[in-house]
């Protein structure tokens, strides 16, 4: 795999995240989603004697990562998903110890603007969609091969798109003529599908982004990854998590909340129950000149759990 190493993009949240994660010098960092490294970098300027483990699912970006920073002793890369940080932690003895964890979810802009990633509605390309290209299902095997019902439900409940039924009617009757295999062909099989659309936004908006969670499971695997994420934190260690769209937002809302819940308060309460086990921060979103400078930062919430003690649960 040929790396080239362009100017890095424009990370999202950047300094709201570094500020979040109050870094310790000499702590234990992860970023779950490097992607082409911009939260790493400043990660990686606080840190004297730290360290900072770096995971991606996308294997282009793990390639990128070592190109770009494998000369640093602080840092090491695994291409793994970070559903799959439990067993990377066991692996080296890292449960209750990291200080710091960030994710930020979604597609990046590097498989956004590359045409044969197939996440682009605007560039013609193969219809992948797949972050790590090497398992899995791709987006063309799967809407050549679902059945009507399953890509209406795929569209209805990712893309919370009203019209899925009448798209996933025209897909089906369209893959029969011809089999739908680029990222173009799909994005008009949609625009035609819908009578009626948002002006200045592109039909196929939402029923991409379903298809994209479904091929990449990315909220179950949300769900899995902040379960772990929580063990591995040590007392006074933050999980800052960026998401873009509702359903992932949903997910990591009700959960930090849920962490949070004190018991019945109409019950007496020991000492130790009013202890709380975490604490979670305030809502933040991109200010308006990070939006006039990143336009793809406008829908961007950064949200932090801060692990206050060792549940006695575990």
């Amino acid at each position: 795999m040929t790396i080239t190493l362009n100017k890095p993009h424009l990370p999202v949240l950047l300094s709201e995240c570094i500020e979040a994660l109050r870094i310790d010098p000499t702590g234990i960092y992860i970023d779950a989603t490097f992607g082409r490294g911009g939260h790493s970098l400043k990660i990686l300027e606080k840190l004297t004697t730290g360290r900072l483990i770096c995971i991606d699912k996308d294997p282009e970006a793990i390639a990128y990562g070592q190109a770009l920073l494998g000369h640093d002793p602080r840092v090491s890369f695994y291409h793994v998903s970070f559903e799959q940080l439990g067993d990377l932690a066991k692996s080296f003895d890292l449960a209750g110890k990291i200080n710091g964890i960030l994710m930020d979810l979604g597609v990046s802009s590097p498989q956004l603007d590359q045409a044969q990633r197939g996440f682009s509605f605007n560039k013609e390309g193969p219809l992948d969609m797949r972050m790590n290209p090497e398992t899995g299902i791709s987006a063309k095997e799967w809407v050549n091969s679902a059945t009507q019902d399953d890509i209406k439900k795929v569209l209805k409940i990712y893309g919370e798109e009203k019209f899925a039924g009448r798209i996933a009617s025209f897909i089906v009757n369209l893959r029969g003529q011809k089999p739908i295999e680029t990222t173009t062909q799909l994005a008009e099989i949609i625009k035609n599908a819908i009578p009626i659309y948002t002006p200045n936004k592109h039909a196929a908006t939402k029923s991409f982004q379903a298809i994209r969670i479904f091929i990449n499971q990315e909220l179950s695997n949300l769900e899995k990854a902040l379960v772990v994420s929580e063990k591995l934190l040590a007392p006074q260690g933050k999980l800052a998590i960026i998401t873009f769209h509702s359903l992932e937002d949903r997910i990591v809302k009700q959960r930090f909340a849920s962490r949070i819940q004190r018991p019945d308060h109409r019950l007496p309460l020991t000492e130790d129950q009013i202890k709380l086990n975490f604490s979670v921060g305030k809502r933040q979103a991109p200010s308006q000149t990070e939006i006039d400078m990143n336009p793809r930062s406008r829908s961007a919430t950064l949200r932090v759990l801060e692990k206050l003690r060792e549940p006695e649960d575990g």
